[in-house]
């Protein structure tokens, strides 16, 4: 089937589902009509990865579907974005986001790049990137997807950190300015879709909010409270560290996840057990907050399967029994 074929029988299949507009409304997500929103979903790897894998597929977006997820978010790698080039990724992501229009799924569009984007000093070369190639980013993704309402959320900046001498500095005021500066560029093209901000410390640390919050309309706030980045017992630390922030803002926890200590993938900051599982998902629904689990892949870690036959690794098997009971 060819891609302009696909695409039409996606958009055909799509119109069964209409998703609503989402906007925010205090500290919550809201519908057109009002109706407060909690996001539970999962990450998918990168479309590039998954499309030469044969697996940017309808079979895989059912799947986390049928796993109940009500959100994906895809993260776009830099090198991956000039690899292909814009116009062909473009073209992956369009049909991305009509299999997920498909299977009644928001998006959520990443900018996946880990680092100082004010030094331009990265984690690894796929992370590389610019200001000037992450404000061109965006305006090509505002432009296209400005009027599709499943494309609900633009997640400026994966992960900023400054942590190490090897990542350079970078003020709070200057990376607040920096984001301000990409969300107008966003706002030249796009009104309406919600633009997620990340803090420092691989996007954990959100405690400059408190003082200095971004001066923006309709934006919600990213953290990344993986287990080990901060001793047990987690829930005064997460209220301390970012969690104070859905009193007055919504938050997304655009990744969380475990992995066992002796399961393949296990790394730092990641290695846990089901206790923080239900700790993470427990905090979250007593707060409001919305959250997608790292991610839907067999190899990147902390997968969530095992194989492309969807077997669930531990915390996928987790993940999936509680996105399925939140579905009755």
């Amino acid at each position: 089937m060819t891609t302009r074929l696909f695409l039409t029988f996606c958009i055909l299949a799509s119109s069964l589902f209409a998703l609503d507009t989402i906007q925010v409304a205090g500290n919550r997500f809201v519908t057109s009509d009002g109706e407060t929103i909690i996001f539970r979903g999962l990450n998918t790897s990168d479309p590039d990865k998954l499309e030469k894998e044969g697996m940017w597929s309808d079979a895989y977006f059912a799947e986390m579907a049928a796993w109940g997820a009500n959100v994906v978010r895809f993260p776009v790698h830099p090198a991956a974005w000039r690899e292909r080039t814009a116009e062909k990724y473009l073209e992956m992501l369009d049909a991305g986001v009509e299999l997920a229009k498909k299977h009644n799924l928001y998006v959520i569009i990443d900018w996946h790049s880990i680092g100082n984007l004010w030094q331009q000093l990265y984690q690894h070369p796929s992370y590389e990137t610019t200001i000037d190639e992450t404000y061109e980013f965006w305006r090509t993704i505002a432009r296209r997807y400005a009027d599709e309402p499943a494309v609900a959320f633009y997640e400026i900046y994966n992960e900023p950190t400054i942590s190490g001498q090897r990542f350079g500095t970078m003020s709070w005021e200057q990376w607040k300015q920096l984001q301000e500066n990409i969300i107008r560029v966003i706002r030249a093209w796009d009104k309406k879709t919600i633009v997620l901000c990340a803090g420092f410390d691989w996007a954990y640390d959100l405690t400059p909010v408190r003082e200095e919050p971004i001066d923006a309309e309709n934006i919600a706030y990213v953290s990344h409270p993986y287990p080990q980045k901060r001793e047990q017992p987690w829930e005064e630390k997460w209220e301390q560290d970012w969690g104070f922030v859905a009193d007055t803002h919504p938050v997304f926890l655009t990744e969380i996840g475990f992995c066992l200590a002796d399961e393949r993938g296990a790394h730092m900051p990641v290695i846990s057990t089901v206790d923080y599982g239900e700790a993470i998902t427990a905090y979250a629904e007593k707060k409001g907050i919305s959250w997608v689990a790292w991610v839907f892949d067999t190899s990147w870690a902390p997968m969530l399967v095992w194989d492309w036959q969807f077997t669930p690794t531990t915390q996928g098997a987790f993940f999936k029994r509680y996105l399925q009971e939140k579905m009755r």
